[in-house]
């Protein structure tokens, strides 16, 4: 059994808390034939009931439990149908809810895409992003994680920027975890950035990294000479150096940028990056990518994986979950078919 089974193999159980912005992905799916008379827009014929699953950090946990993790979810909801809906699709994953925090000031976070023919028409999104109340939940979720703290063997932020995570939040939650010495990563929002000091590793996509050298670039008040002078990332030279200003900028112990169709390029304290090209062989929708990576790259941290091997297997499940369409969970099984289709 090659190293990269045995990592796999030891997902089973691992306690992970996963605190974040939770959605609930409403899927209507239908066919096309004919051009709306009242605008120049497809009408869709509704086949069948909507489709429920987890979406945003919820997606997240789904992973998580799905590669054979205990899951605690941390978050809020509003107290409407669709947080009912949310939590029984939750339930029947087996993730723990008992986090999930009601705010009678917002509704759920709620993503509508309507499908035809397997393409995307449009998505609708319901959401209220304020900060009203929400220093009454922050401080009843860093309350309950001080609680399971010593339970879990990493914490993994999903920031959505849906009002959950704040700066105060994250930093006072950062100090627990350096305390009790347990892992914590980062899914980040663009504007966020400035949040995640001294994370274990963070999973910023090519225009969240341009994002962070942008705001790099306007916060350079001390005269300290930067590697890198603009702010778009338009060649694998420009991504390395962003990568290690980065990387030196937030104190982190790992980055992980995803590039898309040219892979993943990985940065640690002390040694040259490391680029890991794409294993996708076909790809049909990125929805969920994003969180296939940081549950991949944690649950492979908590087994004991190198920080080099977490990203490898973290992108051999991402080539997965591309090939798929919707917000879908990678299973052990899958990884370890395409690790051993790969031979390694």
């Amino acid at each position: 059994m090659s190293d990269f089974n045995k990592i796999v193999a030891c997902f089973k159980n691992k306690k992970i808390l996963v605190v974040g912005d939770v959605i609930l992905d409403q899927y209507i799916t239908g066919s096309v034939s004919r051009i709306s008379p009242e605008a120049p827009v497809p009408v869709v014929k509704q086949e069948g009931h909507p489709r429920y699953t987890p979406g945003g950090s919820a997606n997240v946990a789904n992973n998580l439990s799905a590669l054979g993790a205990k899951v605690l979810l941390v978050g809020r909801v509003g107290q409407d149908r669709e947080e009912k809906i949310l939590k029984k699709e939750l339930r029947k994953r087996k993730i723990d809810i008992s986090g999930l925090f009601t705010d009678k000031c917002i509704p759920t976070a709620i993503k509508t895409r309507i499908i035809a023919q397997h393409q995307q028409l449009v998505r609708v999104d319901r959401e209220d992003t304020s900060s009203h109340g929400a220093d009454g939940v922050a401080n009843k979720i860093l309350h309950f994680i001080e609680k399971k703290i010593d339970d879990v063997d990493a914490v993994i932020i999903s920031d959505y920027g849906k009002g959950v995570v704040t700066k105060a939040l994250v930093g006072k939650l950062s100090s627990l975890v350096r305390r009790n010495k347990k892992i914590i990563t980062v899914d980040p929002k663009v504007e966020h950035f400035n949040f995640y000091n001294r994370a274990t590793c963070i999973t910023p996509n090519k225009k969240e990294a341009e994002n962070a050298i942008r705001n790099i670039i306007i916060s350079n008040d001390k005269g300290r000479l930067l590697k890198i002078k603009a702010d778009k990332l338009t060649s694998l030279k420009d991504v390395r150096k962003a990568g290690s200003e980065i990387l030196s900028h937030l104190k982190l112990e790992s980055l992980l940028i995803t590039l898309g169709e040219d892979g993943m390029c990985l940065f640690e304290k002390g040694k040259e990056p490391f680029l890991i090209p794409t294993k996708a062989k076909e790809v049909f929708d990125v929805t969920g990518a994003g969180d296939t990576v940081i549950s991949v790259l944690t649950l492979s941290l908590t087994a004991g994986a190198t920080k080099q091997q977490a990203a490898v297997l973290a992108n051999y499940a991402a080539g997965v979950v591309v090939g798929k369409t919707g917000a879908v969970a990678v299973t052990a099984k899958e990884i370890l078919n395409v690790i051993d289709e790969a031979k390694l």
